[in-house]
């Protein structure tokens, strides 16, 4: 049996200081971490002219969004980095591999690559036509050819910031200790708050942003998040899977909706769509599992929560 050679008071230290805390609780310092390393590298964001204008400065605008450059550091810096920064502390690296091994499962049967790249455009067109009564116009062709290199654009962005971080480190660990809804329950919110001082900024569309707006999307990521863990639990836990069916929200509402939609394309109508869709999806998964949402108790070693 190994002997631990260090110093007591060097023991001491790593159970009582920041990697003992973190060990001791590592849901919640991931939590933390997420949040406060994304809200203070979005700080220069909100506060320059794309923001609340307090600084004169603007970010540089690629594809014609500055979101890439104000947004996706602190995307990149929260859920992801946090996720590897707690898991190598808590779990060591077992801990680490298992968290890789999900991120990398991409042998999953092909109807759910369907199911993730169809479903959502499916669930959010039948929601716009059930509010316009049928109004529907054909995409442009631009939006068509674009639409597979956004979503590509979109996996390696916002799905490989956010996922690995909610659903890859978060999820299981929920799931252990509060089953598969209960763990939505806590984790929808909690990732839907995430993007608050977003609200603030280009992304938010600040300063036209209303209290109303900010709710709607707080109880989307909580309806969609059901849906999530059902794919994720279904899919052995299938990283990319989670990834292609979270931007596949992003992409459609951001290249396809307006084009078929355009009576109902401003952001408050778009968010009552999207709304809609997710809750009737939640509602369907939830009844057709019973409120397991697929969840099996995994045969891995339990992680520290």
């Amino acid at each position: 049996m190994a002997v631990d050679s260090r110093p007591d008071a060097e023991r001491h230290q790593s159970q009582t200081g920041l990697r003992g805390s973190i060990r001791r609780r590592p849901l919640i310092s991931f939590f933390v971490l997420a949040n406060l390393m994304s809200w203070a590298a979005w700080l220069p964001y909100i506060l320059s002219a794309t923001g609340l204008g307090v600084l004169d400065f603007t970010f540089p605008s690629v594809l014609g969004t500055t979101q890439f450059f104000g947004v996706l550091p602190g995307a990149y810096l929260g859920p992801i980095f946090a996720a590897y920064i707690v898991t190598r502390v808590a779990d060591g690296k077992e801990g680490v591999r298992r968290w890789v091994r999900r991120m990398t499962n991409w042998r999953v049967n092909w109807i759910w690559y369907v199911v993730t790249a169809l479903g959502v455009p499916a669930a959010i067109i039948a929601a716009a036509i059930a509010v316009t009564d049928g109004e529907i116009h054909m995409p442009s062709v631009a939006v068509l050819v674009a639409y597979v290199p956004g979503l590509i654009l979109q996996m390696v962005t916002t799905g490989l910031a956010e996922e690995p971080g909610w659903r890859d480190f978060a999820l299981p660990r929920l799931q252990r200790r509060f089953g598969a809804l209960g763990a939505t329950v806590i984790l929808g919110p909690l990732w839907g708050s995430w993007h608050l001082p977003l609200f603030l900024s280009e992304w938010g569309g600040w300063p036209d942003v209303t209290w109303l707006r900010i709710g709607e999307f707080i109880a989307f990521s909580c309806v969609f998040s059901v849906v999530v863990t059902w794919v994720f639990n279904r899919t052995n836990q299938s990283l990319p899977l989670v990834m292609l069916l979270h931007v596949s929200v992003n992409n459609f509402m951001s290249l396809a909706y307006s084009d078929m939609f355009p009576s109902i394309a401003n952001a408050q109508q778009s968010s009552q769509v999207t709304l809609l869709a997710g809750a009737t999806a939640a509602l369907i998964v939830i009844a057709a599992t019973r409120g397991r949402l697929g969840y099996r108790p995994a045969e891995e070693p339990a992680p520290k929560i």
